[in-house]
This record gives C-alpha cells, structure tokens and sequence, in this order.
C-alpha cells in the first residue's frame, strides 16, 4: 500500500479542482477531503481492484419479491415516479445482479434498459437517449465520479432526472466507525452539498425528497 504525501493537496474526483485535502486514516486506509464540493474520498492508490469489486457484489442479494428491500428502493423510486409522464423510458446505471428496481418501475409502465459493468455490460444501452436515469447505491462505488456523472448527463435528454441514492455523510466524527465506509469497494462519500456543487456547474436543478436521495433534472 503506497503512503500518501499527507501535505499535498489532491484533485476530488467528484469535482475535480484540486483541492483534497488530508483528512483521516482508519485501518490502513486513508481519506481525503474536497474543499470545495465536500466530497470525501479514499487516497487514489488504495482504491479496490475489479476482481474484489466483483467477488465483493456477487454477495449481494437484491430479490424484487422480498418486501423489506422494495420498501428501501422505493424512497427513491416514489419521488421520481411523482415526476414522470406515463411511459418514459429510463435506464437503471449500476443494476448490480438482481435489478429489482427495474422491475418496480417496470410495473408502473415505464420501460427500463440495465447497464451494468460487471452484471449487465451491454455498452449498446449507453447510445440511447433517456427521460431518466437511476443510480441506487451506485455512486459511492465510482472510481472516477467526474467522468460517470457527465456520462450520465449525455445520456439525458433535456428536462430529464437523474435519481441518485447513496448514504450521505453527515458527521465526521462518527466517519471512523460508519457501516458505510467500512465497505471496502465504497470509495467516494456525498454530502448534500456535493450535490448542489454538481447542480450548480453542470445545468442541473437539485432537490432532497429523502435522507439519502437526490434528483436532478438536466436543464435544457
């Protein structure tokens, strides 16, 4: 494991001005903060390599029919569907193995396509046009969110959501001891306002119909 430079400053992945500042180590892993969007991030070098990433979702259990997991997507998918007409096509960014989210939208008759790098990899969804995009526990696992996030934009048409859930870091002290941060394939840690920082210099408006959901809507 390489040892960062603790007095350096770093470009943020989620922004990219360079301006990360050393901010915590916890087993053997370090951390720095943006300070300008106040993302959190792990030290570039200690990132995980695609074989645990994979080995690591391959013990996700995301079943549509079991109740209590439909009630922890629908915090997202409730907001958003109170803002789409009747049939619009959306598509499911980082469906993981069992794309149960798809499916619930499926049901309220919108057509849903599924990308999903290790489960789902057909890169032919990716030049399609969409009226919106869901990303559910999905963000925290970008190695390089700057990129994802202006990738997600160009897939939007002009006043179409992107509905993003991700557990939001709210307090440093407990930083150390959050579930959240103790999975090694989460990376990259949102604040609300990281969010409203994206909002603002990529022509999104943003809001928070949820503790740990954020819809933005592409401008035109």
């Amino acid at each position: 494991m390489t040892t960062p430079a603790r007095d350096l400053w770093l470009a943020c992945p989620v922004c990219e001005v360079v301006a990360g500042q050393y901010f915590l180590e916890v087993e053997h892993r370090d951390y720095w903060r943006c300070g300008e969007c106040l993302a959190t991030f792990v030290e570039p070098s200690q990132r995980p390599s695609a074989e645990l990433e994979r080995t690591h979702y391959r013990l996700h259990r995301n079943d549509v029919n079991d109740g209590e997991y439909r009630k922890f997507l629908n915090q997202l998918a409730a907001p958003l569907l109170r803002n789409l007409a009747p049939g619009q096509r959306g598509l499911d960014y980082g469906c993981g193995p069992g794309p149960a989210l798809a499916e619930m939208l499926r049901e309220r008759g919108h057509p849903v396509a599924l990308f999903d790098p290790c489960f789902h990899p057909d890169r032919a969804v990716l030049g399609d046009i969409y009226d919106f995009i869901t990303c559910t526990e999905v963000a925290e696992h970008f190695h390089r969110p700057a990129e994802e996030f202006r990738t997600l934009r160009g897939l939007l048409r002009p006043g179409g959501w992107l509905a993003v859930m991700t557990s939001f870091q709210a307090n440093d002290v407990a930083f150390a001891t959050w579930h959240y941060r103790r999975d090694p394939t989460h990376v990259v840690f949102y604040r609300e306002a990281t969010f409203r920082y994206l909002a603002r210099h990529q022509g999104w408006t943003c809001e928070f119909p949820g503790g740990n959901v954020a819809l933005l809507r592409k401008q035109g």
